[in-house]
């Protein structure tokens, strides 16, 4: 669980340097050979594109199945076939490197990309690769608690000044009064 919370927060980074880049000025601009390594080492830094290392695997595996599935006694033919195909096109996996690059450098300069490396090979950035995003689960389920509290607290608010004015509003939507155990009506 904590390995893919590591990889969905290095995927935010990544897809906000995408977001950030896809701009047609950005992509048309030239990038140095310096600037490129830049971006490469900090593509590298985040691990921007590991979360992308299952896709060749499990395309094979899922075109083995669909085609045992149909010719059953090809299965050692297809399984060696398909495996040797696979790893030949595992040479391509480069190809996403470079484009993971060619938009890092189109959406930072190379100052911030050496900055951007420099911070995530320290000991505080791998630390927040690895327990980002666990603090940011956790900071999500206290923001639902806090959410729950704030509706309770306002809708109890609201009763009450509309009872003190002589309104009866209906509250049946309020929330359990967890001070006594009993609903609030």
């Amino acid at each position: 669980m904590k390995f893919l919370a590591v990889k969905t927060f290095r995927n935010a980074v990544a897809g906000l340097a995408l977001a950030v880049a896809m701009s047609p000025a950005a992509l048309a601009q030239d990038i140095s050979e310096s600037h490129f390594a830049a971006a490469r080492a900090a593509v590298a830094a985040v691990d921007a594109t590991d979360a992308y290392d299952a896709i060749l695997p499990a395309a094979a595996e899922q075109l083995k199945a669909r085609l045992i599935a149909s010719n059953l006694d090809l299965e050692v033919a297809i399984t060696e076939t398909v495996d040797e195909e696979a790893f030949k096109l595992a040479a391509r996996r480069a190809d996403l490197e470079n484009e993971a690059a060619r938009i890092y450098a189109a959406a930072f300069s190379e100052d911030e990309l050496n900055a951007i490396t420099e911070f995530y090979n320290s000991e505080a950035g791998k630390k927040l690769l690895q327990n980002g995003p666990i603090a940011a689960r956790e900071i999500n389920n206290a923001a639902g608690i806090w959410k729950r509290g704030i509706e309770r607290d306002l809708l109890e608010s609201v009763s009450k000044s509309l009872n003190s004015a002589g309104l009866r509003a209906n509250t049946d939507t309020a929330a359990p009064d967890t001070t006594n155990g009993a609903t609030q009506n």
